[in-house]
């Protein structure tokens, strides 16, 4: 069997490629801000590219294998694993976005409160703060 004839690998890599190029039309349609051809080629968002080649593989080795295959025993167990992490490392990532969202805007209120505390008198010119010398 050559490459080209393995059909669960190319289920899989058919699979990753429709799953990264429907992400422009997904973001375009709805109208994100951040719709751009660029999307093709990043990681993360939806839909999930890691799920639709572990979905697709397992779908694949079932119609090949049948049900009972220990080749679908072991891509089902991968795929479980495979999602579950991805599910986990999104939830974790959005939640450490909020708290860095809002540790920016406390950094910020703070710095904006201390330059409102700050007061230049208008004797003292840049050059006048330098000078060490009392008159």
């Amino acid at each position: 069997m050559t490459i080209f004839q393995n059909y669960p690998l190319i289920a899989s890599i058919c699979s990753i490629l429709f799953a990264q190029f429907v992400k422009f039309p997904i973001a375009l349609f709805s109208k994100k801000d951040g719709a751009h051809v660029s999307l093709v080629t990043s990681t993360g968002g939806m839909p999930s590219s890691h799920s639709a080649a572990v979905s697709s593989l397992i779908t694949a080795l079932i119609i090949e294998y049948g049900f009972a295959s220990p080749l679908v025993a072991i891509a089902t167990t991968f795929g479980l694993i495979v999602m579950f992490d991805a599910m986990a490392v999104r939830r974790q990532s959005g939640e450490q976005g909020i708290l860095l969202q809002k540790l920016y805007e406390e950094q910020v209120r703070e710095e904006s409160s201390a330059l409102k505390h700050v007061e230049i008198e208008s004797e003292d010119d840049p050059i006048n703060l330098f000078d060490t010398e009392e008159n």
